[in-house]
C-alpha cells in the first residue's frame, strides 16, 4: 500500500508499505477513508522541526475509516463499521494516567518504552495510508452517514471541545481568536454556537479571513494594519476569552484579554520562547490555560458529527488524492488552504 513516511527533517516520502497485520486480540485493521493534514504535521516537517515524531513513521493522526478486521478480543466492533479514531492511546499507569489525566499522558510526546502506546500518525504508523492497526479502545462507532472527509475532523474537533470546555464561554461574552487555521475555526464555530456576542478573528492570510467571517466571526482583522487592543476598546477595554491558535503570540494574547479573563494556549510551537510579564498576570488575575487533546471528548464529538449542529463543510478546503500529499502540504504552507483532507481510495 502507499504510504506517507517521514523520513527525518523536512522528509516526507511516498513508499510502498505492506499492509498491517493484527498482533493482539484487542487490535482492530481500519481501512482509511479519509485523514487530515494537521499543524502538526507542518510543525514535524520543519527545519528545525517544531514538534518531535518518529522517524520512518507513517504521518497521519486525523482520520475515519471503516472496519476491515477485528482481532478475537474485540467485541462491539465489526467489519463494515464506521469508526472515529482516538490517535493518543494513553498507558493507564503513569502518575497522570491514574489521576484521571490521560490527556497529559507521560508517552504521549515521547517515542514510549517497548509496552507502553505510542501517539499514532506520529509516534507509531499513522493514516496517510490504505490501512492501519488500531487498538479497540481507541475506536469510536459512528454512522455511515456522516461524510468521511468532514468525520476526519474528529480529532481536532475533540481538542478544540476540551479547550472550550476549560474557559466555559458564556452567551454575550467577547473572544479574540489569533490565527484562522483550522483549529482557529473550529473555536469560531464553538463559540458561536455558544452565544458569543463579539468575535474577532485575526489572521494574516487574507483566504482565511474569508473562511473566518463565513464561520461566524463578527469582526476579521488583519493584525499586521489593525491594532487589536484599540479595537477591543470597544467592548469593553479586553475580551473575556482570548485563544493562542498559532504558537508564538501568547505575550499578544496576555496583553488582549481582560481583567479577569481567560487564555487558552493551544498553539504547539516547540520553538516558542515568549517573554512574559509576570505582573500583568498577577495584577489582572489573568488564568491561562494549555490545552492540549481531547481524550473525554470523543463521544460528544460523534453526536456533534452526527447531528450536522457546526457547518464543518466550511473548514474543508481540499480533498485529495494522497498521491498529492505534497500539493496539499504547500497550500497549507502559503496560506492557501484551511483544511486538507486526504483520500487514499481516491
Amino acid at each position: 500500500m502507499l504510504a506517507a513516511v517521514f523520513e527525518g527533517e523536512g522528509r516526507l516520502v511516498l513508499q510502498e508499505r505492506p499492509r498491517p497485520k493484527l498482533h493482539t486480540p484487542g487490535d482492530v485493521l481500519v481501512r482509511v477513508t479519509a485523514v487530515g493534514i494537521c499543524g502538526t504535521d507542518l510543525h514535524i516537517l520543519q527545519v528545525p522541526p517544531a514538534h518531535p515524531a518518529q522517524r520512518g513513521c507513517i504521518l497521519g493522526h486525523e482520520f475515519t475509516g471503516v472496519i476491515a478486521e477485528v482481532g478475537d478480543g474485540v467485541s462491539g466492533l465489526k467489519p463494515g463499521n464506521a469508526v472515529l479514531i482516538d490517535p493518543h492511546p494513553p498507558c493507564g499507569v503513569c502518575l497522570p494516567c491514574r489521576r484521571g489525566a490521560p490527556d497529559i499522558c507521560e508517552y504521549l510526546l515521547s517515542s514510549a518504552e517497548p509496552g507502553h502506546p505510542n501517539t499514532i500518525g506520529i509516534f507509531s504508523d499513522g493514516a496517510m495510508t490504505s490501512y492501519v492497526r488500531v487498538p479497540q479502545h481507541a475506536l469510536y462507532r459512528i454512522s455511515a452517514a456522516v461524510p468521511p472527509h468532514l468525520a476526519a475532523l474528529a480529532e481536532p474537533l475533540a481538542c478544540v471541545v476540551n479547550a472550550t470546555d476549560k474557559v466555559r464561554m458564556q452567551p454575550g461574552e467577547t473572544a479574540v481568536i489569533l490565527g484562522a487555521g483550522p483549529i482557529g475555526l473550529l473555536f469560531t464555530l464553538l463559540f458561536r454556537a455558544s452565544g458569543c456576542a463579539n468575535l474577532i478573528v485575526s489572521e494574516v492570510s487574507e483566504y482565511r479571513r474569508r473562511a473566518a467571517a463565513a464561520c461566524g466571526a463578527t469582526r476579521v482583522v488583519d493584525p499586521r494594519t489593525s491594532d487589536l487592543r484599540a479595537l477591543l476598546r470597544e467592548y469593553g477595554g479586553g475580551a473575556d476569552v482570548v485563544v493562542e491558535a498559532v504558537g508564538p503570540l501568547l505575550d499578544e494574547a496576555i496583553g488582549l484579554v481582560c481583567r479577569g479573563g481567560s487564555v487558552v494556549q493551544f498553539g504547539h510551537d516547540e520553538l516558542a520562547r515568549p517573554t512574559i510579564r509576570v505582573a500583568d498576570i498577577v495584577r489582572n488575575e489573568i488564568t491561562i490555560h494549555g490545552a492540549f487533546i481531547g481524550k473525554y471528548c470523543f463521544e460528544r464529538v460523534v453526536r456533534i458529527l452526527e447531528s450536522g449542529i457546526l457547518p464543518l463543510d466550511r473548514i474543508v478546503s481540499h480533498r485529495l488524492p494522497l498521491q498529492k500529499v505534497h500539493e496539499g502540504l504547500e497550500a497549507l504552507r502559503t496560506g492557501q488552504a484551511i483544511k486538507v483532507i486526504l483520500e487514499p481510495e481516491a
